[in-house]
């Protein structure tokens, strides 16, 4: 039978496990987020250049 400090002691690194785990899965969605923005500022970026040409000739 465990002591009320293990127990404790289990708790605490069960609760610590899961904040680092959702701070990881947390930057990872922000990662993704910002990396799909940055994907779609470059193609309207891409758009915005190809009217300028085609709007020229």
């Amino acid at each position: 039978m465990p002591t009320a400090k293990q127990l404790a002691d289990i708790g605490y690194k069960t609760f610590s496990t899961s904040m680092i785990l959702l701070t990881v899965y947390g930057g990872y969605l922000c990662s993704a987020r910002a990396y799909q923005y940055f994907q779609w500022r470059s193609l309207r970026h891409q758009d915005a250049e190809e009217q300028k040409t085609s709007g020229v000739l």
